[in-house]
């Protein structure tokens, strides 16, 4: 069985590789010479990095470039499916982490890449699907399932309290107190370190957070009361605008795609 050792050292310029992780587990930071696709077959991750956190549901990918240091935590028994590129494989592939959706196409071409001998004939068939798949990376759509970090260390203590406990309430003016700055101040730091509102910031992490929750079987009453919200429809709301569909479909989604 190939490791992820075997793939970093491959010959070839792309190798894949199958692994099944359980419910709970967690990746201790580490980090690779070639730049990574992580895909989940099924269950959800959330990956860390010093920039920020990317939570990959079912029939989603992460990209992560060569030499990012990053954590995995699993919910849900998770079927990873993860490519490693070499730096030299493609020009223009991307330089920072991404989460992307995986075209049923992708998908299978993933697949059928971890059965793939890890010295494939640099002229054939295999050699083919691998480029294929770097073809299939480039055009996938990009999703904004990331909680970005600020570096500002006050910022930093603030947002990771809030990440702690994201049912707790959030007012900017009381938030601003813990700062030692006004509200108004605390939040043109959050438009000058994250490019984006407060309001928005939370939104995003309080979904980015529900998600593993729901994977995990909890109800959406349970995530929305867990996270701030004073009923299931205000959540469910959310999520709708955020991602398209409500919470049910969205996992009936990916179950279906799996």
């Amino acid at each position: 069985m190939r490791t992820y050792e075997d793939c970093e050292r491959a010959p070839r310029p792309v190798a894949a590789l199958a692994s099944d992780h359980p419910d709970g587990d967690y990746i201790a930071p580490h980090r690779h010479p070639r730049a990574q696709l992580i895909h989940t077959v099924s269950g959800v991750m959330t990956v860390s990095s010093g920039v920020g956190s990317w939570v990959v549901p079912t029939g989603r990918a992460v990209w992560m470039p060569p030499d990012e240091e990053h954590a995995i935590r699993i919910a849900g028994h998770v079927s990873m499916r993860t490519v490693f590129v070499r730096d030299d494989a493609r020009a223009g592939l991307p330089r920072g982490c991404e989460v992307m959706e995986v075209s049923p196409f992708l998908r299978e071409a993933i697949v059928a890449a971890t059965s793939i001998p890890l010295d494939y004939a640099p002229d054939g068939r295999d050699a083919r699907v691998m480029a294929l798949i770097l073809d299939e990376i480039a055009a996938a759509p990009r999703l904004h399932l990331h909680v970005p970090m600020p570096r500002d260390p006050r910022l930093a203590r603030l947002c990771a309290r809030l990440i702690a406990d994201p049912g707790a309430p959030a007012m900017l003016e009381q938030l601003g107190a813990e700062c030692h700055v006004s509200g108004r101040t605390l939040a043109r730091m959050f438009h000058r370190e994250l490019g984006m509102s407060f309001g928005e910031w939370l939104r995003r992490m309080r979904l980015l957070l529900s998600l593993p929750r729901l994977a995990a079987g909890a109800s959406v009453l349970e995530v929305a009361i867990e996270h701030g919200y004073d009923s299931p429809s205000a959540f469910a709301a959310m999520f709708r605008r955020a991602l398209g569909v409500s919470p049910t479909a969205y996992f009936d989604r990916g179950r279906r795609a799996n």
